[in-house]
């Protein structure tokens, strides 16, 4: 492992490394991963004065530093959605950061789980998360259920706090149409071997069932815990189901969190090899307000990688494709393209 820098951006010139502080970033990405142009998810731009280093000067043009109270609306009027997962704790202000984000920013706001720190219960909800993102509840439709979501009553705090944003038909499994876009919302705490996210789980059977009576041209699937990660828990393979569902009918974005780190993927198969024409985009994003971590490694195919800065993602659900953006709280890192639509 390499003590260097602050991001980690990988595009179709090489590896870009920016060293600006002490953080355990893995080397490079194998050189032979897909760069900007593959099909699915353009080249990232970094936040001009962030500390970013862009792969290319195409990557840079157009490109607005962020900023915490710079509202985005979509000009076409398409959809935008915000979140973040691993945000609230009573002994720290982070999480109150990335709400003035959402505070300045229009759109729907979801969360990708844990969160509600140490153990999601009803005191922790209401001290913790009610002060900073709790004050969005109006605008929160998707939650997430993450591990430490579970540790209080299997989850019926949160349940309780955020209804059926969490909770629909009494599983923390469900769907909803945004746009033109399906969002589906799963989870990923897996339990003893696997049970609850195996291929015959009923979940997993509900997912293959959702997925066909779909017919949005985009597809995007929300849950905890990541499929393929470079962070302190790594590739959870017990989720591998869903993403060979997902897969199978051309999915196109998954949102994470469970890792304290921001990474984006470009597109893959379920066996983490790189397909630029069907893959789907994986984007970690556990920079809601814990403490942030180091990554351990360098995933495959793992183009932008961040522990620099909290912060959310910000994503326009476009007809046929989407743009997003990270928008930090301290502006140092932002991460922004395009993906089109299978």
């Amino acid at each position: 492992m390499v003590r260097l820098g602050l991001a980690v951006i990988l595009a179709a010139v090489g590896t870009v490394l920016v060293v600006g502080g002490l953080m355990n970033v893995a080397g490079p990405a194998p050189s032979d991963g897909p760069g900007a142009s593959a099909p699915g998810s353009d080249v990232a731009a970094a936040s001009p004065g962030s500390g970013v280093a862009a792969a290319s000067p195409a990557a840079t043009r157009g490109v607005e530093p962020a900023t915490a109270r710079a509202p985005t609306p979509s000009p076409s009027g398409d959809p935008v959605l915000l979140g973040a997962g691993d945000i609230a704790r009573c002994d720290g202000t982070d999480d109150e950061a990335t709400a003035a984000l959402l505070e300045g920013l229009p759109g729907i706001v979801f969360t990708l789980g844990d969160n509600a720190y140490e153990d999601g219960s009803t005191a922790e909800l209401r001290d913790c998360y009610g002060p900073s993102w709790g004050r969005f509840l109006d605008r929160t439709r998707f939650v997430v259920t993450g591990n430490h979501d579970l540790h209080t009553d299997d989850g019926a705090p949160e349940a309780a706090y955020f209804g059926d944003a969490a909770v629909r038909d009494g599983v923390t499994w469900f769907s909803e149409d945004v746009g033109a876009w399906h969002v589906i919302v799963l989870d990923g705490n897996c339990g003893l071997l696997g049970g609850r996210c195996g291929a015959d789980s009923p979940q997993v059977r509900w997912l293959r069932d959702d997925l066909a009576a779909s017919t949005a041209r985009c597809t995007l699937a929300m849950w905890h815990q990541p499929r393929f990660s470079s962070g302190q828990h790594g590739n959870d393979r017990a989720v591998a189901p869903f993403w060979d569902a997902l897969y199978a009918v051309g999915a196109d974005l998954v949102l994470n969190g469970h890792d304290h780190d921001y990474e984006r993927f470009a597109p893959q198969d379920p066996d983490g090899n790189a397909d630029g024409a069907r893959g789907i985009t994986e984007m970690v994003v556990g920079t809601g307000g814990i403490g942030l971590e180091d990554f351990e490694t360098s995933a495959a195919n793992s183009i932008v990688r961040s522990s620099l800065a909290h912060g959310v993602i910000e994503l326009t659900l476009q007809p046929s494709g989407w743009g997003f953006r990270f928008v930090s709280t301290d502006g140092s890192f932002s991460d922004q393209g395009h993906g089109t639509c299978h």
